[in-house]
This record gives structure tokens, sequence and C-alpha cells, in this order.
């Protein structure tokens, strides 16, 4: 540790360590553009000038290491000049239009222009101008002429999301910021530029001119897409949903969002909402009060109960739906003498769980591993916040190995890539298992004897055998894969050898959520597969869309259509050619609720605007069938009564621990029958696919070709 002294105040800071870490540790502010925590040092805007004693000319404090009893002063008169020459330096060329600029309000450079800048320019020179770029439907860089040449923007892009889209070409007052080919910006985490931007020179282009900063409300509130759990910050305007912006939480997503999570509020505002209950009579759809349409739905369950018995009986619940919603739809079901309830709609293998599959590690753990293999997962564009955390561990030394049936690119080094079509991952998995006996002279699992080991599987083998913090991670595919079971089972065996642990990334945002929610047969009920086949005569419908969110796909909405009631309870007007009754149920939004990531974290957030039109929320309108139907323990006042439910009383902040497991209990010979059914990254869920922007980016362009 190093001592120094700053303003007067003796401060101890890790040795290496800036004049900037060790002030931020004194809680002394200094002005700054290009630093960023989360960022190398570049020392471009040289505002952070500080006095170091001894030095001939302030020191940037960003780029200035300390050392023992150096003596520091940041609001020296030397300083303070030394900052306001260069404020006055950066605004030469900056154009002063604050009144019509849309990041007024909450520009960095407008705010340290108050503190640091003149009231006057020495300088009549006409500014200089950049022309605008295109570079895509979700940043707008119409206004280029702003950019102070921070280059936090091509850090980030360098650095985090591991992709060099934009660069600075030319010199001196020529110098700009481009993606220098004329290309589009296609990364998945790209949106996280328009934060680090701290002038108005990359702005949202969804949300550009739409609102000042100051008429918007902020709210906090968690993504709803992928299990990372991202914290967000909702900003709402006359009860609408204007932007999404990170929350800061270093356990979960640090500062960062992925794109999905920042622009798919633009299908909350779409014309697809379904703002009124809709039934179907005489094949015309026809809007009904919630009435007349719970009714409807209570008679019908109710018929269909006597006349087919209880077990005609089911629901679908979306792993993207709460944990209180999903816990509700099972008691709904089970209260009327069914166990068909599921959630696993893309799964081929239902094979019965030991425990609640999860991460099997804490979510900010994956940026310390030294060693990790991935097994059926397109990283990157499954899991963008994930792919982030280990492509850290990648800049620090940590190994990726991967098994998948394409080569993609996941924007960091990849020293063991095995590229084979999914029905033979077992194989490939058994090679690894055969090569990890082999390398510690212990006898191989059953399903890999007499498996030779290859070369790559041997690479793969020993990279996990060393280092210390290593783990295995089965993603989208591998959960979904036909014979997910047996590839569980060989990556278990593999970990308890090698001192890695496994996990699953999980798809959803609620995955592990509606596992702890028993959102999924108990005993002898359908499975998700068997429901979406036509085994049933009345069917829930969960914000499940079957053609887009199931293995089924379009067989599954044929299926649905052949039974007597179908019930759809979504925030959008779907499922028309299959489903008697339309329920509309509240998005994130403008509901209450829990989602547990991958980890096990247990999130709640609340309405952030309230609700569109005659817009329920989904706890609510199954409590009341409940009632309807004379179903016990549907009496919750609040989700949070719900959530205590689900909890059996205090809500704790992680799912128990003995509640979650990877274990395998038994391991069906199950034959490769399909490819798994993965969803891209803008097809995930019902508002990732009504984002406009979304579905116009490179990534939306290309899924909607594969549909098509």
């Amino acid at each position: 540790m190093v001592e120094i002294e700053l303003d007067g105040q003796k401060v101890e800071v890790a040795e290496g360590c800036m004049v900037m870490h060790a002030a931020e540790k004194a809680g002394t502010y200094i002005p700054h553009f290009c630093y960023h925590k989360k960022l190398s040092i570049a020392a471009n805007c040289r505002m952070c000038l500080v006095e170091v004693e001894k030095a001939p000319k302030p020191l940037p404090a960003c780029a200035t290491p300390v050392t023992q009893g150096m003596v520091v002063r940041t609001k020296s008169d030397k300083a303070i000049k030394a900052q306001q020459s260069v404020m006055e330096f950066l605004l030469i060329n900056h154009p002063l239009d604050c009144p019509i600029c849309d990041q007024g309000g909450e520009c960095q450079l407008q705010d340290l222009a108050v503190g640091y800048g003149g009231s006057a320019s020495r300088y009549t020179e006409e500014k200089r101008v950049v022309f605008h770029k295109d570079v895509g439907p979700l940043i707008s860089m119409e206004e280029m002429s702003r950019c102070i040449h921070c280059t936090r923007c091509v850090r980030f892009g360098q650095e985090i999301a591991g992709v060099m889209e934009l660069g600075m070409i030319h010199r001196g007052e020529h110098s700009e910021i481009t993606t220098v080919a004329g290309d589009t910006v296609d990364s998945e985490l790209s949106g996280n530029m328009i934060d680090l931007c701290p002038v108005g020179a990359l702005t949202s282009k969804p949300f550009r001119y739409s609102a000042r900063t100051w008429e918007l409300s902020r709210r906090k509130s968690v993504s709803p897409h992928d299990s990372t759990g991202a914290n967000l910050i909702v900003q709402v305007k006359n009860h609408r949903v204007m932007r999404v912006l990170p929350l800061e939480n270093e356990a979960v997503n640090e500062c960062w969002i992925a794109d999905r999570d920042r622009f798919s509020y633009e299908a909350l505002n779409s014309t697809d909402r379904l703002i009124q209950p809709m039934l179907k009579q005489g094949g015309v759809w026809t809007e009904v009060s919630w009435q007349t349409a719970l009714e409807y739905v209570a008679n019908g369950l109710k018929g269909i109960r006597e006349q087919h018995g209880a077990q005609a009986i089911g629901a679908l619940v979306s792993p993207h739906s709460t944990v209180e919603e999903a816990f509700l739809a099972g008691q709904l079901v089970r209260g009327l003498g069914s166990d068909n309830v599921d959630h696993r709609l893309r799964h081929a293998d239902f094979t019965r769980p030991d425990g609640i599959r999860w991460l099997g590690m804490p979510v900010a753990a994956l940026s310390q591993l030294q060693s990790v293999l991935v097994l059926g997962s397109n990283l990157r564009k499954d899991h963008p916040l994930f792919a982030l955390r280990i492509r850290q561990a990648v800049r620090h030394g940590a190994r990726v190995s991967r098994i998948h049936n394409q080569d993609q690119d996941w924007a960091m080094s990849v020293a063991h890539d095995l590229v084979v079509p999914a029905g033979e991952w077992l194989a490939s998995l058994s090679a690894v298992a055969a090569a990890v006996a082999q390398e510690r002279q212990v006898q191989a699992p059953q399903q890999a004897q007499g498996v030779a080991a290859t070369e790559s599987a041997t690479a793969m083998a020993r990279a996990l055998l060393a280092g210390e913090r290593k783990a295995i991670l089965l993603g989208n595919a591998a959960a979904h894969h036909p014979q997910a079971t047996q590839l569980l089972a060989l990556a278990e065996w593999i970990a308890s050898q090698t001192g890695a642990s496994v996990g699953y990334l999980t798809e959803s945002a609620n995955t592990v959520g509606a596992q702890w929610a028993k959102a999924m047969p108990m005993a002898q009920g359908l499975n998700a597969g068997q429901m979406l086949n036509g085994a049933l005569k009345a069917v829930l419908l969960l914000q499940v869309e079957p053609q887009f969110d199931s293995a089924a796909g379009a067989q599954a909405v044929q299926a649905l259509a052949s039974a007597e009631m179908v019930v759809t309870l979504s925030p959008f007007k779907t499922n028309m050619d299959c489903s008697d009754v339309l329920l509309p149920i509240a998005p994130f939004t403008e509901t209450s609720g829990t989602f547990v990531n991958a980890e096990g974290r247990v999130q709640g957030f609340h309405a952030v605007v309230r609700p569109l039109g005659e817009t329920r929320p989904a706890w609510k309108v199954l409590r009341v069938l409940g009632n309807m139907l004379g179903v016990s323990g549907f009496d919750q006042e609040s989700s949070q009564d719900v959530l205590a439910a689900v909890a059996g009383g205090q809500v704790p902040a992680f799912v128990p621990p003995e509640l979650l497991s990877n274990g395998v209990r038994s391991v069906p010979s199950l034959p490769f029958s399909t490819e798994p059914c993965v969803a891209a990254i803008y097809q995930l869920d019902g508002l990732v696919r009504r984002s406009t922007s979304l579905q116009l980016t490179a990534d939306g362009r290309a899924a909607q070709g594969a549909l098509a």
C-alpha cells in the first residue's frame, strides 16, 4: 500500500493505482471525460489535470501513478487554471447547440462547462463540421461535430464488447470517430456506447427527440429477457415508457445491459398490444368485459373437467413469466385435479430433475474463471452479459473451450474449439471424459468406456485440469437437447474429476424461478411436449406463443387448435388462430413480481406505469379464476403474498441452496431424435419480437430470414 496526501488528507491506496483512484477513495471529485472505471486509461481529454508537488506542470490524475509521500492538490489555483484552459480548448470547436441538443440535461460537458468554462470565448473562427454517419437502427451519429474524442466508445468496443466497430481516423482537428468502412454497429451490447458518451455525439435513435431528461421519472426494474437478471432504470413520461437504462449492480450486470434489455420497450407501446378481453364467436373476435371473459373461461373449464376429467386440462407457462404468475398457474391447474403444467417449452428431454437447475456459481465469479468448457451455447448472443464476464476472464488469461454445432464469433479468444453436429455432442463429451480419465489414471464413466480420447478432447481435458477456478457450462441448446440428461451426467463426472463447477446458463429471465414455483409436472402430469401435441381439451397459455416459443413450432398451433378451449393470457394480440379467449395481462412494466436469475438471486420489481386499457396483472387474473372455480388457496391480496406462499414464509434473497442441484438421479438412454430448439437473440420472447428497432438490426434481419 502507498500513502499520499490529497488536498491535505492522507489516503492509502494499492501500489500501481492512479491519482484518480485515490481521489475516488477519498471522495474527492476530479472533473474528467475520457476516464471510466471499467475502461483502460487513455488520458485523451486532459480535463483531470491536477497539481502534484515537485512536478513542473499539472499532470492528468487518471494516468499518474501514486508514489509514497506524493502530495496532490486538486483545488489549487494551478489545477483549476489548467482545467479551465482544457475546457476552453474543448469548446473551441464544440457546437454550442445546447437548447436543441437531445443530450441536454445529462451532458457531462454541459455540466462541467458551468464550473470550468468562461462566459465568453476568445475564438471567433468557424467551428469544424463532421458529417453524420448511419450506423444502424439503434445508435444515432447525426451530430458527430459534438464529439470531444474521449474514445470511450472505441475502448468499450475493444475491451468490453470484444469488437472494435468504431475507431478514430485522421489527426488534429480532422480527427473523427467512425466505422471507417461505413459499416453498421452490430454488437449486441452497442447501446452501452450511448451511456458512455459524455456529450451528445452518440444518442439513442429510438429515443431521440422524444423527451427531455428532466421530464422523465426514473423507476427501478429487472430485465424480463435472459437469465442474467440485469437491473434496469425505466424512464417514464405521462405513464408511457420512454427509455430503459442500466442500474449499476456489480454482482449482476455491473453497469452494462444488453441491447434487448435497452430497446425492447418499444413493444410496450406497439399497436399489437391487447387492451380488452376478447372472445371468438362464430370465428369472429369480439371485445367483451372481464366479467364475461372470466365467466366463459371458468364455465368452460368446469364443463371440460366434468366431461373429460381433470387430466384433460393443462397450462403452458412461459419462463419469462414472474414467479408469482407461474406459481398461481400451477396452483390453479392442480386445484382442478390435474398436474399438467410446464414451462419447459423448448425441451426435448423431460427427465425429472433432482433439484432446481442453475448456474452452479455466482454470476460475478464468471469474471474470475481460469478455464471454462461451454457446451451447446451461442454464448455471445444467448447471454451477452455472461459472455462479457467470460471475455473479461479471457483478458486475464482464462482459456475457453467449446463444443457446438456452429462456428460462431464470440468476440473472444477460444483456445479449443470443436464444431460437430448436435447429434455428436454426447460422443464428443464422452471423448473429453475419456481424456480426463486417461490424464488422471482413473476409470472412465460407463458412457465413455471404449471411447478414444481425440487430440481436441485431450486439450480440453488438460485445460480443465489446470488452474483452480473452472467451470463446465451447459447452454440453451444443451438444455433443450434430446440427450440433455446424458450430457449433464457426463459433465457432472468431468467436473468431479477436474474440480470444476457445472451449471446451466439457463435460457430465460425466470427459468430458475419457474422451477422454484413448481411450474412443471410434480407427479404424473403431462410435460410440455405432450401438451403441445394436442393431448389436452382445455389449455391455458400464459405469455406463450407456441409457434415461436416451443420446440413444436407451427405444428403446436395446429395441435392446440383441435382443443375444445384455448385461453391465451398475453399482453399482445396473438394465438388468434388457435385461441378461443384472449385475456390482456400486464407486461413487466405494468405489474409487480419477481424474477430469479441463473445464480438463484431473487429480484422483485414494481409496476412503473399504470396498465394500458383494460390490462390486468396476470397473478390477479389467475387468482380471480381460482376464486370463480372454487379452488382453495387463492386469497392473496398482493404479489408479495403470492411470493411468500412460494417461499413458504419469509422471502429469501436467494433460492435456498438445498433446493439447487445440477445432479442426475437417473440417466435415460434416449436416442438423439432432432436438432435442439434455440431462439435467436431477438426472437427470444414476445417483447423483443415486437421491438421494431431490434428487428432492423443485422441479428434481427438474419433471424427473420431464417424463419422465412
